[in-house]
């Protein structure tokens, strides 16, 4: 996929009105620091444009960013950093489900989880919060350019026995240095829109 126009178009903090877009949208979920501003800036050709920062939970919003004008990528605050309060995380949740709930155009949700270490508690709940809510989140394990190829597979059953994916859930080994893994996500999100976009 070559993108040629990004917009962040909608910023949407705790009290915000969702916006009611007519694109369609994929969200990208994961916890403070899993690399999901790199993995968006992959998908986008841009550097820096998602901003990354080495200060995890620092994505207090949720951030829309139109591309090409033919969908959206729905950027949500990471979660499970340990020194935002716990009135503050659970704002965060009912933004996020409210968001869930509320999106007509919502098509696919990815959650991205670290290839290097089996998912977290908080990392389980949210996919299964993800499942509750209707979706079958395709699992981005990120950083594989950080293990040897050798044990991408391994780690990857890891990752798929600690959540519980079924047999026909997807898993997509990433890494933001190698690009590894950008083309079939732009495959799922090209099949789920209903259109050719790459």
């Amino acid at each position: 996929m070559n993108v040629v126009k990004v917009n962040l178009e909608t910023v949407c903090g705790i009290t915000s009105k969702l916006p009611e877009n007519l694109l369609p949208e994929f969200a990208f979920a994961g916890k403070s620091n899993v690399g999901k501003s790199s993995l968006i800036n992959a998908l986008m050709n841009r550097k820096s444009y998602a901003r990354t920062s080495g200060q995890p939970g620092k994505t207090q919003t949720i951030n829309f960013y139109n591309i090409d004008e033919k969908l959206y990528f729905v950027d949500l605050p990471g979660y499970g950093y340990a020194k935002v309060s716990q009135e503050l995380r659970a704002k965060w949740g009912r933004m996020i489900e409210r968001y869930l709930k509320g999106s007509a155009q919502l098509k696919l949700i990815f959650l991205l989880v670290d290839i290097r270490h089996a998912p977290s508690e908080n990392d389980c709940d949210m996919y299964n919060w993800i499942v509750y809510h209707g979706f079958l989140p395709v699992v981005i394990a990120t950083k594989a350019d950080k293990i040897n190829r050798s044990q991408v597979a391994k780690q990857c059953a890891l990752v798929r026995s600690t959540l519980g994916m079924p047999k026909e859930g997807i898993l997509i080994p990433f890494s933001a240095e190698t690009k590894q893994g950008r083309e079939e996500i732009w495959q799922r999100i090209e099949e789920e829109s209903g259109e050719a976009v790459i």
